[in-house]
């Protein structure tokens, strides 16, 4: 389980939102808490760097958004962020510095850690994206069980229920996940790892690795 902890996914210091994670020992559990903390959050953002636009949205005024974005609130864009054309963002998302949220590409409930990507077709709802992780172009997250039932985590070992409904996935710091792979409800995936295009992810996956496929996973050398 130690795998699934914050302090072994994240390195908090890289995104705006690091206060919603006290008291938590697993990140899903701040997604019921996205909302409000951003409402609360962006009421205290200096009005010399972000701008208010609309409700509950607020966008820093060196990041760069395309005019046929779609923003929801309540919603913070970061600094030096780049939302690019038909981006829809549809509410309850805080996206850091220096991000990539590209063409067409689905934001909900989410938190995107600074310099993260997700530059071409990406859906990511009830999810974490850690510090300069990148999604390839259609990769997405799952957030929903066919059967509707809630999300439980399953380790090599163990299982966690975490009373959600919705959950996406947690994605660690440095993650790669390549092009067409499909997330599924409840995956969390450690730091450093690379995962392969058109891949069908579920469960928990070591940091440091290199997902092949379900049951082919090797060992990363990280320099």
């Amino acid at each position: 389980m130690n795998e699934c902890k914050i302090s072994n996914l994240y390195n908090l210091d890289e995104t705006i939102a690091k206060n919603i994670f006290n008291g938590c020992t697993y990140p899903w559990e701040v997604l019921p808490r996205i909302k409000e903390y951003i409402i609360e959050l962006g009421n205290s953002l200096n009005n010399e760097e972000y701008d208010k636009i609309g409700e509950n949205v607020w966008i820093a005024k060196t990041a760069k958004v395309a005019p046929t974005t779609f923003i929801a609130g309540p919603t913070i864009i970061g600094q030096n962020t780049e939302i690019r054309h038909c981006a829809f963002i549809r509410g309850n998302a805080i996206v850091g510095n220096n991000c990539v949220v590209g063409n067409s590409t689905e934001l909900k409930n989410v938190i995107l850690f600074n310099n993260v990507q997700v530059p071409h077709y990406n859906y990511v709802g009830d999810s974490i994206l850690g510090y300069h992780s990148h999604m390839g172009a259609g990769s997405i997250t799952s957030n929903v069980k066919s059967d509707k039932q809630l999300v439980i985590v399953k380790t090599s070992d163990s299982k966690i229920e975490t009373g959600l409904k919705k959950f996406g996935a947690m994605i660690g710091d440095n993650v790669e996940v390549g092009c067409g792979s499909v997330l599924n409800p409840g995956s969390v995936i450690g730091k450093n790892t690379n995962i392969y295009p058109l891949s069908s992810v579920r469960g928990v996956i070591a940091p440091n690795s290199i997902y092949k496929k379900q049951g082919e996973i090797v060992n990363k050398i990280v320099l």
